[in-house]
């Protein structure tokens, strides 16, 4: 009996690490999993507040359309197109649902941490105040385009703004250059990159000279895109194809003996009175990361504290909503 001893002792302890192991296991599939249930519940809730009218600049969104297509015939097939972000067929909404469907599958993941970043940003660019705050730019695009029969939301007006980040003033539709759901960069034989707007967007260039990486990164002006909501916004492969864009642009220059800063280094001036929710979000040129193997697109709420309680609040949110 002595002699099985300790034999006994060295399972006893053998279980006693394994159990211990199992203890701190990968939590992230669970965390993952849980973000998903709860980002198909916000977006249930944002789909019925979309369709009952009650986001504020969704429906100023329709308003401003509607108003412009009378005194602008000419403009109604944009302005529809416009129109179609203050319900669930626009390209806003649409790019979060195809997003929130890719999270099921890791292999559209580097790996867990990525995926576990995307299930983090996509809950939280589902919330209906940020995402009210996300259509101040379709809305904005079409006051600018009014030439000031229309009032700005969430923004100083088109002159401070030129003033204030020394441009030459906003040409139409660019708060929605940059973003991944109106269109994308495009390189041309030259090596230039340039932008190409999606569809029926593309009616913007009539308005405009062709719009270049290089000058639009050193003249931008403000948008909720590009200056708060951009990391929340923007998929990890969109985010990897905005990196590919600054770097070879970059390259570009450094073989010129130019210096070429990203259009995100500087934050530009141009919001008021955004929610609680955004004035909260750390500046989008700290979560400028791609999914490379030196560096990850990484969420800013990998250690949200305050993800139990939006979690109870947003079940709560979708039950009334219902």
């Amino acid at each position: 009996m002595v002699g099985h001893l300790p034999r006994v002792l060295i399972l006893i302890t053998v279980m006693m690490i394994a159990l211990t192991l199992s203890g701190c296991g990968d939590d992230r599939p669970e965390q993952i999993a849980k973000y998903q249930q709860l980002t198909q519940q916000r977006l249930e809730l944002l789909s019925t507040s979309l369709n009952d009218n009650q986001l504020r600049n969704a429906n100023l969104l329709k308003q401003y359309t509607s108003i412009l297509a009378k005194s602008q015939p000419d403009l109604r097939p944009l302005l529809d197109e416009l129109a179609k972000d203050a319900g669930t067929e626009g390209p806003m909404f649409q790019s979060l649902t195809r997003r929130y469907k890719d999270l099921s599958n890791s292999a559209n993941f580097v790996d867990l941490d990525q995926q576990l970043a995307e299930a983090q940003n996509i809950y939280q660019a589902a919330d209906t105040s940020l995402y009210n705050d996300m259509l101040s730019d379709p809305v904005n695009v079409v006051a600018d385009m009014s030439k000031g029969q229309l009032a700005r939301v969430n923004a100083i007006s088109r002159e401070t703004e030129a003033l204030a980040n020394g441009t030459d003033g906003t040409e139409p539709g660019s708060q929605l250059v940059g973003n991944p759901a109106y269109g994308s960069w495009q390189t041309g034989s030259n090596g230039m990159s340039f932008w190409a707007w999606y569809g029926m967007y593309a009616m913007f260039s009539n308005f405009t000279r062709p719009i270049y990486y290089d000058n639009w990164s050193s003249r931008r002006g403000y948008s909720y895109y590009n200056d708060v909501g951009r990391y929340r916004y923007t998929s990890p492969k969109q985010a990897t194809s905005q990196a590919k864009t600054f770097e070879q642009t970059k390259k570009r220059f450094d073989s010129q003996g130019k210096r070429f800063d990203s259009p995100y280094a500087k934050t530009r001036t141009g919001s008021t009175t955004l929610s609680r929710q955004s004035t909260s979000a750390p500046k989008p040129s700290s979560t400028t990361r791609t999914a490379s193997s030196s560096s990850k697109f990484r969420s800013n709420y990998s250690k949200d504290s305050s993800f139990r309680n939006s979690s109870s609040r947003t079940s709560r949110g979708v039950s009334r909503g219902k």
